[in-house]
């Protein structure tokens, strides 16, 4: 494994990606009302908020919602936690917004946060994709697919998160 940090997506790339995803999701769901974006605590709710007004930039006719889901990613069973209640999103399109899928457990127990839910339907969003799925868990937007060997890393930093600007490396 590479000691060094390698470069993946800079600022001005990631933001790109951003509204790429916006433009998908749009185009995706243009006849919605309203749509759901569930963001995965942390990053993927920065995220989520990103896309979020980037949405209201494209299209005044389509009102975005946020949910922060709060999960414990170690856990054998789904604990998890939102910040309004996932009726909220009954009867609209859910997209479920983190920032790397990798083996898919973490957007698996997102999906799990709405099973008892009748939606519309279910996507995912991600800003970088690896290609490890363990899961049954697919990317339906992603910014980057990224080939990686198992014991290299991707890592994202996100201002409002983090204290540096924009990036992801492969570590």
């Amino acid at each position: 494994m590479a000691s060094e940090k390698i470069l993946i997506l800079d600022k001005d790339q990631i933001k790109k990606k951003i509204t790429r995803i916006a433009y998908q999701i749009f185009e995706d769901n243009f006849e919605e009302e309203e749509i759901v974006l569930a963001g995965v605590a942390e990053r993927g709710y920065v995220l989520a908020r990103r896309i979020k007004d980037e949405l209201v930039e494209i299209s005044s006719s389509i009102r975005v919602k946020l949910i922060n889901i709060s999960l414990n990613k170690i856990s054998s069973t789904l604990q998890a936690e939102t910040d309004v209640s996932v009726t909220e999103a009954k009867d609209k399109v859910v997209i479920l917004v983190d920032d790397v899928l990798n083996s898919g457990r973490t957007l698996a127990y997102g999906l799990g946060v709405f099973l008892d839910v009748p939606l519309k339907k279910m996507r995912t969003a991600v800003l970088i994709d690896r290609s490890h799925h363990k899961f049954p868990v697919i990317s339906d937007f992603s910014g980057h697919k990224l080939s990686t060997i198992l014991n290299e890393h991707v890592s994202v930093n996100l201002e409002g998160f983090e204290d540096e600007e924009d990036a992801a490396y492969l570590h």
